[in-house]
């Protein structure tokens, strides 16, 4: 077990979350998410996360691995194209993974998913939570629209709003 990594999660607070991500930049975020979709068949859902609980961190639980566990609970693999992508932050660990359902996954690829990442630590690293969060869901919906042009009749299938858990 990585102590340090322990003592990060276990000295994060949900105010550290609301911090970095106030009503403003959360309002910001869904926002654009809304502008986005309407030039896209896609869903994306935005969802940040102070620290994980003791038990995940003694599991030796990933990023990666609690961010599939969130896209499986917001039910982001619940789209009818299967074109649903999750931004995950995970706050404590520093760390943003993208997880995209099978049907954008096939067009984009693993390297796409992971440059926008990277964009977007780089910014949180600079603490520009706000412009950055809106940078990456900005970079997410020109891949969607690239694979998933908007075309009429398409539903807004999943909550635009970002969540705090």
């Amino acid at each position: 077990m990585d102590l340090q990594r322990l003592a990060q999660h276990l000295l994060r607070t949900p105010w550290h979350a609301r911090r970095a991500f106030p009503p403003a930049t959360m309002a910001a975020i869904g926002a654009v998410i809304t502008a986005a979709e309407r030039s896209h068949a896609g869903e994306i859902r935005f969802a940040v996360e102070d620290s994980l609980d003791p038990w995940a961190l003694l599991r030796g639980q990933t990023p990666r691995e609690r961010a599939i566990e969130v896209f499986a609970n917001l039910r982001v693999w619940d789209t009818q194209h299967n074109n649903g992508v999750l931004i995950y932050v995970l706050l404590a660990d520093h760390a943003v993974e993208i997880v995209a359902d099978r049907g954008i996954h096939t067009h984009a690829g693993a390297q796409a998913w992971s440059d926008i990442s990277r964009q977007l630590e780089t910014a949180f690293k600079r603490a520009d939570f706000h412009l950055g969060a809106v940078a990456g869901v900005d970079a997410v919906a020109r891949v969607l629209r690239r694979h998933f042009p908007r075309e009429g009749g398409d539903d807004n299938e999943l909550p635009d709003q970002p969540v705090l858990l």
